[in-house]
Parts: structure tokens; sequence; C-alpha cells
């Protein structure tokens, strides 16, 4: 089966009897050209199944208008909120994306690196993979000039922006409003300390408490995926402990529902045994009960942010070699899993 020939701009000057130069300057929505007679090649373009030559445009132009985005999982509310932030920005720049997830691994990370690479994307965003150590398959970029930004889980790296929020002052919040609750035997549940963001977590909590005058005890660290089915599995060792922890303080919120749940099942009240704090703001932080005390984490704001800065150092407004580090806001949302005031003499 043969394809069918491709309509081009030649053909629409033909059929309209205008001159080819009308017809792309229309085509690019120039001003010069009357409404009228671009309402003319646009209806006979979609009529005849023209296609623009965004190939041409990349030769002539020297870029492909696609920026890449690497991020470790799609199926997290947090970074679909991010990649909308992303997307937001690129349409309204031009820009198209092409976006890959690592799944945690770093071998997959290395190879939508080079996909990205031989697809010549003008620059890059990254949210790096748990198991990501070395950074070198990211030297390519660096080399053809191809601008890189971190963001949320971020790693130093010459030349290049990172896009984060305070991770560290966020659990020190958290850690330092369960301690106002009278508790003092708070357990975090949190990620190989491998990523920025859970050791910079651990940092926050651990700071808490030193502030506060209460001992840290590595008992009380539980580390695993942060999945729902992760939470059960950490309630399962908690409910082991003795004395029980009388807070838990979770570096998401996914595996704080998935504990909260599990301890609620073992007759565990919560608050009032033991309290709760997350991180993220996801959306089942307001379906679970009680609702989830936890960390408002800009998702949105971020890809925004993350997008807006490489787009502007593309189009020579900013260079990104000017700033290492972009800290956004976050706050804690205090909910009724962590309202659990007790006098001292408990």
């Amino acid at each position: 089966m043969t394809k069918p020939k491709e309509v081009t701009i030649y053909d629409l000057a033909r059929k309209l009897n205008v001159s080819i130069a009308t017809v792309s300057r229309a085509l690019k929505d120039d001003p010069v050209v009357s409404k009228k007679t671009k309402k003319k090649i646009f209806d006979l373009a979609e009529e005849m199944g023209y296609r623009y030559n965004h190939f041409a445009r990349n030769l002539r132009e020297q870029r492909t208008y696609t920026i890449g985005v690497i991020v470790p999982r799609l199926n997290s509310y947090f970074m679909s909120t991010v990649i909308a932030g992303i997307e937001s920005v690129a349409n309204n720049e031009g820009y198209t994306l092409i976006i890959s997830q690592s799944s945690e691994s770093a071998g997959k990370e290395v190879d939508s690196a080079k996909t990205m690479f031989n697809n010549r994307v003008d620059g890059l965003l990254v949210s790096l993979a748990y198991e990501t150590d070395d950074l070198s398959h990211f030297d390519q970029f660096k080399k053809k000039n191809v601008p890189l930004i971190f963001f949320d889980r971020v790693a130093e790296y010459p030349d290049c922006t990172s896009v984060l929020i305070d991770n560290r002052r966020g659990a020190y919040e958290s850690t330092s409003h369960l301690i106002a609750q009278g508790c003092k035997r708070i357990v975090h549940i949190t990620a190989t300390p491998k990523r920025n963001v859970y050791v910079d977590r651990l940092a926050g909590y651990k700071q808490a408490l030193a502030d506060h005058h209460l001992p840290f005890e590595e008992k009380y660290i539980l580390i695993n995926n942060l999945s729902q089915e992760a939470g059960n599995q950490a309630a399962a060792a908690i409910l082991q402990m003795n004395p029980l922890p009388d807070a838990v303080f979770a570096a998401n919120d996914n595996v704080a529902v998935g504990c909260m749940l599990a301890l609620k099942k073992a007759g565990i009240r919560i608050p009032q045994d033991i309290a709760f704090a997350g991180f993220n703001n996801d959306p089942v932080s307001t379906v679970v009960e009680p609702n989830l005390t936890t960390i408002n984490y800009p998702g949105y704001k971020m890809g925004e942010m993350a997008a807006a800065s490489l787009i502007n150092h593309l189009n020579g407004v900013n260079s990104i070699d000017a700033t290492n580090t972009i800290l956004l806001r976050s706050e804690l949302i205090i909910r009724a899993s962590s309202l659990q005031t007790k006098s001292d003499s408990q």
C-alpha cells in the first residue's frame, strides 16, 4: 500500500492562488496576513491534511523544540502534578515533552537518558531514581551544552540547577509538631537514605529530637519503599515494639496511610494512641480517617519553575549556570491525625 503524497505549502498556495510567502506567514500566525486570508489557508490546510514540517524548521534553527523529562514513577500523584506544571509552561512556549520513567532503576534511567540524547532534546529535566549513584550518563548532555535541571530528587552535578523544597525544614516542623502534642517515642518511616529527599527528611527529624532534648533511637527508623503495602509491614513492626511508639512521622502520605489503616485494624486508636504525620499532601491524606497531618509539597509550582528556568536558559533570558538551587516554600498542614495533646504525667 503506497503512502499518499505529503501536502506542501506549494499545494496550498497553488489552490488558493496566493504566494508561498503568504501561506508560510499565515501558518506562523504572522499579523501581516489578514484574518480572512489566514482562515482560508487554515481551513484548506485542514481539509487537505497539511502537516507542518517541524523537521525542516528544526534543521534551520538547530532546535527540536522538545524537552526530555525523566521521573522515577508516573503513578505518583506528586509526580503527575509536577509534570502538569512542566507541560503548562512548555506548551505555552511552543515546546513538546518526551516523558520517560525510570521505575526507580538506575539502568532504565541510563537508557532513558540515551533515548533523550538521541532524540536531540533541547534540554532535560530529571528527578533521580532510588538506585542512581553514578551520574556519568548525563555527561553527554554537558558535552553538547544541552542544559540539565534536577528537581525534587537532586544531586551535585557541575553547572546544573536543582529545584526542590527544604525537606529538612519540612521534616523538622512535622516532628516538632508531634513533640508539641506530647509525643516522645516517634517512629520515622523512610526510604533507603540515598536520595537527598530522604537524607534531608531524616536529618530534620533528628534535629527536632535533639532540639527538644529527646534521644535519637535507631530502632525507631523503619526503612522500606514507602508504598501503602510497605505501610502495612511497618505497622506490623510497630506492633512488636515495647513500649509502643506514640507517634509516626512518615516520609510520604502513601506509607503513612497504609500504616494507619493496618494499626486501626489492630485496635490502635489514632491519634489517641499513636499520632500521625505524613509528607506531600496527596489526595489520600484527606480521604483517610482521621485526616492526615502532612507537608504541602507544591508539585505543580515545582514543575512550572523547572520548565521556566530551562526555557529561559534556552531563550537566553537567564542562564541556569547562575543559580545552583531554587528552593520552594512548603507548609505544615495540621489535621486530626496528630492532634493528641498529652499531659506530662502520661
